[in-house]
């Protein structure tokens, strides 16, 4: 069964996830780490990009699916009505937790491994490393998507018109920033398209005019390949790790009809689980005949959906949802409180210190939650060190460097964040000013559209994703404003 998604603390490679397997985002140097409910997306709402019907596709992909031994439950079906956004999978009788839905054979499933050109991957395996691990991947798919006769074809029938991808890499760039500022997707994006164009004049358009009988001059295009890597962000699948294995580099992402058609929600009814010769698609919760069915891609904020699917759950609906605190804004909130030239140096000392034990970094964040901060160790190590005395200072690094643990008590959970030292709570709630002075707009500018239904319907898609991302991170950040002003002097 694939394990929940770890939040990064970290936003600078982002994780990659895929849907389903998405459960467990591959960590990715290349685009950073779902589809929801309401107003969500679904990589596949876009429309078909071959030029049969939308019913002419589902039915071929359906005869695909049984000519492949793809079983797909008699309670399901895959349609674009009643579902939450394009193509989706829903129930035509009610189905019981632990019923299947679909399984698909590992032969189906395309991959280096299993592309009509797996011989050649493998051969030339050498020469295809690069830091976000796709290249086998994303040159099958170049491969297959012009091969007249691929086994996949009918598969492909169902996919997105790749020009109409809704990822903010595909958004102009003053639209991004206007939108997203603050939200960190800027940031991740460009650091995206830095490592796509690298990776594919590198390594993949070298490949392909290397062996040109294999790939048509149709498919070298710098174009298509942001728009394939954008694809295996939004669809591809990475088998979680045995629990034994989790020191190894994670697993090749790869792509699995069927289960990609999923929509997803935090609060999902079905999960992928994995076999020697099946991934199985299982409900997880009662589904009443006519509900839709959704998967889960793990516990993802709303930034990552936004970044790697195009869209973003509605507030309050996404549970996982995040907001971040720049490590190094903690660093500038406490050097701004420094009152003269001497504190400055020692604030700089401590924070070099804290670099050493790996707490913070340059590029890192302090990841907030509605209920529990997911780096609860880091930020009360960075919050204790920056507020300590000197002399405790002194005392701390020997025993930091002796290897001692950590005492449990601290620890920092949101619930005793008005309990904190009054140091702790003031140098936490200058973090958060800081950081919401990063945003465009404020809180009450975001609510206001919100609220205004008829106002809200008339804001394009991207302007009402991005405003539910921006409001969720904000609502987590003022909650925490309120809890570290409590009895503050």
């Amino acid at each position: 069964m694939a394990a929940p998604a770890k939040r990064a603390r970290s936003r600078s490679p982002v994780t990659t996830a895929s849907p389903v397997l998405r459960a467990t985002p591959a960590p990715l140097p290349l685009p950073n780490p779902g589809r929801c409910q309401v107003t969500c997306f679904s990589p596949l709402a876009a429309g078909p990009s071959g030029g049969e019907p939308d019913g002419d596709a589902v039915a071929g992909f359906l005869r695909w699916c049984a000519g492949v031994g793809l079983e797909l439950s008699p309670k399901v079906a895959v349609s674009r009505q009643g579902t939450v956004a394009g193509y989706g999978m829903v129930a035509r009788e009610s189905v019981q937790p632990g019923e299947l839905l679909f399984a698909v054979p590992r032969s189906v499933l395309l991959s280096p491994h299993t592309c009509s050109i797996s011989g050649l991957l493998e051969r030339e395996r050498g020469t295809l490393q690069s830091l976000s691990g796709w290249v086998p991947l994303l040159l099958a798919l170049l491969h297959e998507l012009q091969a007249p006769a691929s086994l996949w074809s009918p598969y492909f029938a169902l996919w997105p018109e790749l020009g109409r991808l809704e990822h903010p890499m595909f958004w102009p760039e003053e639209e991004r920033l206007r939108l997203l500022k603050g939200t960190g997707v800027p940031e991740a994006v460009e650091k995206d398209l830095v490592n796509i164009r690298s990776e594919y004049y590198s390594i993949v358009l070298p490949f392909m005019e290397a062996h040109s009988d294999f790939f048509s001059p149709t498919v070298r295009s710098l174009d298509l390949y942001r728009q394939l890597v954008a694809l295996v962000m939004a669809y591809s699948f990475q088998e979680p790790l045995e629990e034994e294995d989790d020191e190894k580099e994670p697993n090749s992402p790869l792509m699995v009809p069927a289960a990609d058609i999923l929509n997803h929600i935090a609060s999902h009814n079905a999960n992928l689980e994995y076999s020697a010769d099946y991934l199985r698609m299982v409900a997880t919760q009662p589904i009443p005949k006519g509900h839709e069915i959704f998967n889960t891609y793990g516990q993802m904020a709303n930034w990552q959906l936004i970044h790697m699917y195009g869209f973003a759950e509605p507030y309050p609906d996404n549970t996982d949802d995040t907001a971040d605190i720049q490590m190094v804004t903690v660093r500038d909130a406490a050097l701004q409180g420094a009152k003269d030239e001497a504190e400055r140096q020692l604030l700089c000392e401590r924070w070099d210190f804290l670099c050493t034990l790996e707490m913070v970094g340059t590029e890192g964040a302090f990841v907030i939650g509605r209920e529990e901060v997911l780096t609860e160790e880091e930020l009360a190590t960075t919050l204790k060190v920056l507020c300590m005395p000197a002399e405790e200072f002194q005392g701390y690094k020997v025993q930091a460097g002796r290897g001692e643990q950590e005492r449990e008590e601290d620890g920092l959970k949101i619930t005793n964040i008005p309990k904190l030292q009054v140091a702790w709570r003031r140098l936490l709630r200058d973090s958060v000013l800081l950081t919401l002075q990063t945003y465009a707009t404020d809180l009450k500018t975001d609510q206001d559209l919100l609220s205004n239904k008829e106002v809200y319907a008339k804001l394009s898609w991207r302007e009402q994703q991005a405003l539910q991302v921006r409001y969720g991170q904000k609502m987590i950040l003022h909650q925490l404003l309120e809890l570290t002003n409590e009895q503050l002097p």
